[in-house]
Order: C-alpha cells, then sequence, then structure tokens
C-alpha cells in the first residue's frame, strides 16, 4: 500500500479507516491447494478469489489426477508461513488430511471449518490463517460463504490473545 493513500486521507472521519481495509481486502493474496478429491470445489474458490479482488497464489494440483495431499497442503502452509500470503485454503475430500499437515508447521493454525459460524469463530477465537475444507461435505455455495466469513473476520484479541500465546509455546517446544 502506497503512503500517499494515508495522508490523502480524512483522519478526522472513518472514512479513511473504512477505505483502508476496503483496500486490505482487495490486495489480501491467498494460497490455495488441493488433492484430486478437493479439485473441483478449489477450482469454484479460485474463481470466486479473483471475482472478488483477491490475489491467489494456486498451489495445485491442476487436475482430478490421483496426488498426494500432503504435497499441496506443505505449499500452501510454506506461503502462509513466509508471508508470501497471508491466509491459505485447503481442499481434500474431508479436509482433515489437508489439516493435519498444515498444522505440522510453526505459525501455522488450519482449522477445518464445517460451518459458517465456526469459520468465523476460528478467526475471532484461534486467529487461524489456514481454512480447510471437505468437498465431500461442501457445497459450491457454503465453500464461498466459509471463505469469505473466515477471510473477512478479524481475531478478536483480549482473552482469546492469551490462549493463541499458548499455542505458540507449545510450537515453541515441541521438538
Amino acid at each position: 500500500m502506497s503512503t500517499f493513500f494515508l495522508k490523502d486521507m480524512e483522519k478526522s472521519s472513518n472514512l479513511w479507516y473504512n477505505k483502508l481495509i476496503i483496500e486490505m481486502e482487495v490486495c489480501m493474496k491467498v494460497s490455495i491447494g488441493c488433492d484430486h478429491g478437493g479439485f473441483l470445489l478449489k477450482e469454484h474458490l479460485k474463481r470466486y478469489l479473483l471475482k472478488t479482488g483477491r490475489e491467489v497464489i494456486d498451489q495445485g494440483c491442476y487436475e482430478k489426477s490421483r496426488v498426494d495431499y500432503p504435497d499441496h497442503a506443505v505449499k500452501v502452509a510454506k506461503d502462509v508461513q513466509s508471508g508470501e500470503a497471508q491466509y491459505g485454503i485447503l481442499v481434500c475430500t474431508t479436509g482433515i488430511g489437508m489439516s493435519i499437515t498444515a498444522n505440522k508447521f510453526k505459525g501455522i493454525r488450519a482449522a477445518l471449518v464445517t460451518n459458517g459460524e465456526a469459520a468465523v469463530l476460528t478467526r475471532e477465537h484461534n486467529d487461524s490463517n489456514i481454512i480447510c475444507l471437505g468437498e465431500k461435505f461442501t457445497s459450491f455455495d457454503d465453500g464461498e460463504k466459509f471463505v469469505e466469513s473466515f477471510l473477512s473476520t478479524s481475531f478478536t484479541e483480549g482473552r482469546h490473545t492469551e490462549r493463541v500465546k499458548k499455542i505458540i509455546e507449545v510450537e515453541k517446544n515441541e521438538k
């Protein structure tokens, strides 16, 4: 974001804040990956993300041929871990294998989401940075809703900050 953007905003009103939030959301970069069992939903969500102005890093797979989900979960987790992407989306048949793999990476808090409330709460309470979905259980419409809720919800902080710090401590102490 350019520095002139903030200088030109009228800080005496909420207008500058609203424009900043809009620009941040439009500039959001999301890494997305799947295995063969999540290919159709991943492709649908990729189109949705692009249509809503998000930048997408597509980490495959690129067709419905059989592949191993850990290979793609690793790529997305590394994108988020390095800061190349702010958030990640992983899709396989159930979402379980993707979430297990992604959570092996320090700093990654991947959540299997099966409803809209969970998409919001995992961001508010856990500061999750990767959403995992199961194509077998998630319609295209629900996938869009879950992803939009996840990406547009902020971490609540407050009492949840201490809990997330404890998760980070567990990561530090694990060998």
